[in-house]
């Protein structure tokens, strides 16, 4: 039985949510368990620095392969991925999941060289469409994931195979320059965000710009940009003309309206693990194999 260990590096969330979250893996006939302060809260956080590092290390210092599962995102990783010991894990690799403010580990793991899932949380499992739950155990479990969705007229037709990185816009912005600064060279570069003004999308994609992590991908990838703000005086560009434009030089396959990011539909992408994207004048196709962790 696949082991699942649920904690909450970042911020606080209902112990309810955690208690949805663990029946769902159970009747998915995994073995779960929940971090001691997991359902916790510290002011913003579900608990202190101190207190998030204990769970989240106790997690992976497991000796049994399997998932941990972050509870949800928010902010607060950050604070303790430079505190956290790797060599248990490295004895004992276990995939990391969660999105948004998860972004921080996805960027650990793409630099340690190993595998992590970019995926729903507890938070959401009950908003969660079907099809987002089952692309997540199927990723952890092992099968194939295929996602055929519909097209933008700011796409761009081609396809690529190769390995999949990236996560929440302002995140992989933030760690530009840092020991977590993201390795896109060859890649299919996945982002989404929440909530930002559309000049700040702008900006951010000139970060990633000019820090060269645009130039030498083999696909990108656009999913959900939720809650997107104009400014009182507009930017004149809604998001998608800013990322189009961002890229525009360059010759590899683009397509928005991929299935993911803080929307109810989800789906689980395997970071640094080979996919197939396929990009027509229709839509996209995306498929991706997991042997299951």
């Amino acid at each position: 039985m696949k082991k699942i260990q649920i904690v909450s590096p970042a911020k606080s969330i209902d112990s309810e949510k955690l208690d949805f979250a663990k029946n769902w893996f159970a009747d998915a006939t995994y073995d779960v368990t929940i971090g001691k302060h997991a359902g916790g809260t510290f002011n913003y956080f579900s608990g202190t620095d101190e207190e998030r590092l204990s769970d989240f290390q106790t997690a992976i210092n497991q000796q049994h392969n399997g998932a941990v599962v972050c509870s949800r995102g928010g902010y607060g990783s950050v604070r303790i991925v430079d505190e956290v010991n790797w060599s248990q894990f490295v004895r004992y690799p276990k995939v990391i999941c969660g999105y948004s403010d998860v972004t921080v580990f996805h960027n650990r793991m793409n630099r340690m060289g190993y595998p992590s899932i970019h995926c729903t949380a507890p938070l959401n499992f009950r908003e969660n469409t079907p099809e987002s739950l089952t692309s997540l155990n199927v990723a952890i479990s092992g099968g194939t994931n295929s996602y055929d969705f519909k097209g933008h007229e700011l796409n761009r037709i081609g396809e690529a195979e190769d390995k999949v990185v990236g996560g929440n816009l302002a995140i992989l912005a933030t760690l530009c320059g840092t020991n977590d600064e993201l390795d896109t060279d060859g890649k299919i570069l996945f982002i989404e965000d929440v909530g930002e003004a559309i000049y700040a999308v702008d900006r951010m994609m000139w970060q990633l710009k000019k820090a060269g992590h645009l130039s030498k991908l083999e696909g990108l990838m656009i999913g959900g940009m939720t809650g997107m703000k104009d400014s009182e005086v507009p930017f004149g560009k809604t998001v998608e003309e800013v990322i189009s434009e961002c890229v525009a030089e360059y010759e590899y396959p683009v397509c928005f309206n991929f299935p993911a990011g803080h929307v109810d539909d989800n789906r689980a992408i395997i970071f640094g693990k080979k996919a197939r994207l396929e990009v027509s004048g229709d839509g996209a196709i995306f498929t991706q194999v997991s042997e299951g962790f």
